[in-house]
């Protein structure tokens, strides 16, 4: 197969999965900066709306001379649509949020009133799939696979916030996966760009913990995109559940690189409430050492992929201290859909690949599940909960970390921890 590496062929590729993400939506959507094919794309956002905490809003409201909250989201963190008029003395800018929110940084600072990101499991600004899914053929087994292993995950479960999933009868390791139905065809009776990420993600879990419970949920209808402001209700609704791990391949870099609100509410008021709950989030694949997030939160299991060889960093993959593990994620063969896809980035664009129920894909998303896997498969040998087991594994990595890469997780180390 082709590098995917090369610095020109990367940048059409960004260009081209960016407009995927504002062709699905529209004028509801912005990029920061705005001449972001120039020079990069920082983050992408709401338009009109931004984010503040609750005790903060009626002070925002004076501040910004009129506004009105929004409905939904969790206890803690408000969805304000702005006012149509920008208040005097506003800094000026061509995007009429931007000039909101920097009139707060200067009169409340920085990180009171944020921008609504747009979270993604697409190709995006940000990508979690590195590549696009490719063909293997008839018969192709799943690469990784563990079929002895006595960490079978049983008795744990994972939910998974994707796209959905679609059953594929072909892989009998999906067997008792359930969840929500993705919309995976568009009406030319097409693969659509997203779809099947979920359902792959599902068999990479499975694969390395055969036992494991895996619901996988849809959160992400749009483009493969979903709001901060819902995602954190989403997560909140997850809890109902009751998961041992959240498995999450999506995220954003973000304004000033600083948490994102309406997640940060979520970690602080809900995750670390639940005794022994775990997220384990994907580290992002713009081969960056900028925060991810919620990979970067230290409550999350940020996880960055391994090359092929299973000792270097795959090319794509995002990095630096904030990322806690680094697990296989280059080429990776599993579960996926059956018809046809029409390629939408460079240097493929408009080639028709045909699938049969698997395909080889790279990205960060799918040494998430890796890792997820082995927590479930050690807590099924050792009795821990899941972050007890997260905390094991990760000391375990930290062992064997690669030079030049960090601390590094491969199959078959759920079992080779507890010996």
């Amino acid at each position: 197969m082709a590098h995917e590496g090369n610095a020109s062929e990367r940048d059409k590729k960004y260009i081209a999965q960016i407009k995927l993400i504002l062709e699905g939506y529209g004028k509801d959507v912005e990029v920061s900066p705005a001449k972001w094919e120039e020079t990069g794309a920082e983050y992408i956002y709401r338009t009109g709306v931004v984010l503040v905490r609750d005790e903060d809003v009626e002070r925002v409201i004076r501040l910004f001379e009129g506004g009105r909250t929004g409905e939904g989201g969790i206890g803690g963190v408000t969805r304000l649509f702005l006012p149509a008029k920008v208040p005097p003395g506003a800094p000026e800018d061509r995007s009429t949020t931007q000039r909101f929110l920097k009139y707060a940084d200067l009169r409340l600072g920085r990180g009171v009133v944020t921008p609504e990101h747009l979270f993604y499991v697409t190709p995006s600004v940000s990508p979690c799939p590195a590549t696009e899914p490719e063909e293997v053929g008839p018969g192709t087994p799943p690469e990784p696979f563990l079929d002895n292993t006595k960490a079978t995950g049983k008795g744990v479960k994972v939910v998974v916030l994707d796209v959905g999933w679609s059953d594929a009868p072909a892989a009998y390791w999906l067997d008792g996966v359930t969840g929500d139905p993705e919309d995976a065809f568009g009406p030319d009776g097409l693969i659509k760009p997203y779809a099947g990420h979920g359902t792959f993600i599902a068999g990479v879990l499975r694969s390395i913990a055969r036992d494991v419970e895996v619901v996988v949920k849809s959160y992400f209808p749009i483009a493969g995109a979903i709001w901060e402001f819902d995602l954190a209700a989403a997560l909140d609704e997850v809890l109902d559940l009751a998961p041992d791990i959240i498995s999450l391949s999506a995220g954003t870099r973000t304004r000033f690189d600083l948490p994102p609100l309406g997640l940060d509410v979520f970690v602080q008021t809900r995750l670390n409430r639940v005794n022994g709950l775990t997220l384990v989030a994907a580290a992002g694949n713009e081969s960056s050492r900028d925060y991810f997030w919620p990979a970067a939160f230290p409550e999350a299991v940020g996880v960055g992929a391994l090359a092929e060889n299973g000792r270097d960093r795959a090319w794509f993959s995002n990095f630096g201290g904030w990322v806690d593990v680094y697990a296989p994620g280059e080429n990776l063969v599993n579960a996926f859909l059956t018809g046809e896809y029409r390629c939408t980035e460079p240097p493929h664009t408009g080639e028709l690949r045909k699938f049969t129920g698997m395909a080889r894909w790279s990205g960060t998303s799918y040494a998430t599940p890796l890792v997820a896997g082995l927590i479930a498969g050690r807590m099924s040998l050792t009795g821990e909960n899941a972050l007890q087991s997260a905390d094991a594994l990760l000391a375990y990595a930290l062992g064997q970390a690669a030079p030049g890469v960090g601390p590094v997780l491969r199959p078959g180390d759920a079992e080779s921890s507890t010996t």
